[in-house]
């Protein structure tokens, strides 16, 4: 988890990184994880591709300040819920 500023291009090279690692985790064999993204902010609402780019590296987990409640419901976080 990780919260920064920054434009929104440096957040979607982040969350490409992440996902790499995940991939290559997952060809490997190792224990891997999720990744889930919730965004906001101006540049992300100009910058059309860089949405498609997030919803490519986690695999349809993004989310917004709207809809941050679907979360839980929407990733292995259910997994948690008592």
């Amino acid at each position: 988890m990780a919260e920064d500023d920054g434009t929104a291009r440096d957040k979607v090279t982040r969350v490409q990184h992440l996902a790499e690692l995940r991939d290559q985790r997952l060809r490997s064999g190792a224990p891997s994880f999720e990744v889930v993204a919730c965004v906001d902010g101006r540049g992300f609402g100009i910058r059309r591709e860089d949405v498609k780019k997030l919803l490519i590296a986690t695999q349809g987990k993004l989310f917004t300040l709207q809809t941050v409640e679907r979360i839980i419901d929407s990733t292995s976080l259910k997994d948690f819920q008592g």
